[in-house]
């Protein structure tokens, strides 16, 4: 039995959805290498899944540019006007900004430096030594604030320590006061006793040592 037609329509199932696109971007990305090869055809292919997620496939040959400028030539339609190539030149410039970059950073790591001539060794030695200077620099305030954080401290322990002696003195000052308020208000109760209720000290019995 043959295999049954399948209506052409929007898998619902998101998992299914993902495993057929891939399956069938996996096809036409293998149809495009091959008619690449067995027919020497320039092919350009570009697909943009629904994530936004893109996949491109060029002939091994050509680019995507040449690819749009024979279309632009045959078809007659201008797909690359002047704001996007102006957008591709910024793009390409800034290619060019960031492989400067990454040179020069190899550069300063000491890596590639052999193509280099004196003069171009020498500004490297430059930017070094002012790289090395805006660091110790850099430090010096760091250790600076540190010792800046160190005598502020330093000054607030004292600070906390002279308020902790004078409420120590001021607690042993109100327990004298306390103590003399008692010693006080004992003397004059002794005094309001009658003296007949005063506790005599104890006498010997002197019968008792004859």
């Amino acid at each position: 039995m043959g295999r049954g037609k399948i209506e052409i329509k929007r898998i619902e199932n998101s998992s299914n959805r993902q495993v057929t696109y891939s399956k069938r971007r996996n096809g036409i990305i293998k149809k495009a290498k091959e008619i690449t090869v067995l027919c020497d055809a320039k092919v350009s292919l570009v697909i943009f899944a629904s994530s936004g997620k893109m996949v491109e496939y060029c002939s091994p040959s050509v680019t995507v540019t040449d690819i749009l400028d024979k279309y632009h030539g045959q078809a007659g339609k201008k797909l690359w006007d002047a704001k996007h190539e102006n957008l591709s030149n910024e793009v390409d410039r800034v290619k060019k900004d960031n492989d400067s970059m990454q040179v020069e950073l190899r550069h300063l790591k000491g890596e590639d430096i052999t193509s280099l001539t004196h003069r171009e060794l020498m500004a490297l030695e430059n930017a070094l030594e002012n790289g090395l200077a805006s660091i110790r620099d850099k430090q010096s305030k760091f250790v600076d604030m540190l010792r800046e954080n160190e005598r502020a401290l330093e000054e607030e322990h004292k600070r906390l320590t002279y308020e902790l002696h004078k409420q120590e003195m001021k607690i042993e000052e109100n327990v004298r006061e306390l103590e003399n308020g008692y010693h006080q208000r004992l003397g004059n109760y002794n005094n309001q006793i009658p003296f007949a209720f005063r506790v005599q000290p104890i006498q010997p019995n002197l019968q008792e040592r004859m």
